[in-house]
């Protein structure tokens, strides 16, 4: 079922057109990536799904109800975790509920439970820069399921990560996504991230930024594990660098 539409979106500044006429779609429990190189207008495109920034023509629909240039509706992480340093982790993932009006202790009961699932279990009391960059990370995954959101658009998540860490959290996301269903728009230029992640691609390019490919990746979830080692998964890979090389 489609939770989240943008319709012929097109943005400008300063008289330049960064993105034209897109139209995208991400159907309940999909994880969808959007893939492109660098100033592609990945940013811009969230930027305005998100309600953050109004584009100059299109709309934005979430669950069949318009919500274009309305902040609020859709879970927004940013390539950086913005943790709070002088915060507890525990008060950072529960910032969403406290905004909400609840009160400190009430958001702290309701987020503690998922301290384990999102593998933060005895991190609650620790302040950010006691954390390694994977769990800074889950902790900042944490906090935008806490909003709530029936969507998320995560921008380059684990783009900071080195490859280990990176390996282990594709992992770890993949198992998440099972268990919590959040249905997710991912920003990503890192090609094979976008293949094991991901149940569909749109490749973002030109300038301005198009959206003319969409590649649906034929492998359960549950099978991702060790995808990268598959001839299937070079197929999907090569498929898109020569959609990229022209």
């Amino acid at each position: 079922m489609e939770l989240l539409r943008a319709e012929h979106i097109t943005k400008s500044y300063d008289s330049r057109t960064i993105i034209r006429d897109i139209t995208i779609h991400l159907d309940e429990g999909e994880l969808v990536s959007l893939l492109g190189l660098s100033g592609s207008g990945k940013t811009t495109l969230f930027q305005a799904i998100s309600g953050l920034a109004r584009p100059d023509t299109g709309k934005v629909f979430l669950n069949g109800k318009e919500i274009t240039g309305e902040p609020g509706h859709i879970s927004y992480m940013l390539q950086k975790d913005l943790l709070l340093e002088h915060k507890k982790v525990i008060d950072n993932v529960s910032l969403p509920l406290i905004i909400r009006g609840i009160g400190k202790n009430e958001a702290r009961k309701r987020a503690q439970p998922y301290f384990e699932q999102f593998g933060l279990a005895g991190t609650e009391f620790n302040y950010p820069s006691q954390l390694s960059g994977g769990m800074r990370q889950r902790a900042a995954l944490l906090r935008t399921y806490l909003c709530n959101c029936p969507a998320a658009l995560l921008d380059e998540p684990f783009s900071a990560l080195d490859m280990i860490t990176k390996g282990q959290m594709h992992t770890w996301y993949l198992d998440m996504m099972e268990k919590i269903r959040l249905s997710t728009l991912l920003i990503t230029h890192d090609i094979e991230e976008a293949v094991l992640l991901s149940d569909r691609i749109y490749i973002m390019t030109g300038t301005p930024g198009e959206v003319h490919n969409e590649i649906f990746i034929d492998r359960p979830r549950k099978e991702r594990a060790s995808f990268n080692l598959d001839p299937e998964f070079l197929r999907y890979k090569q498929q898109i660098l020569d959609i990229l090389g022209q």
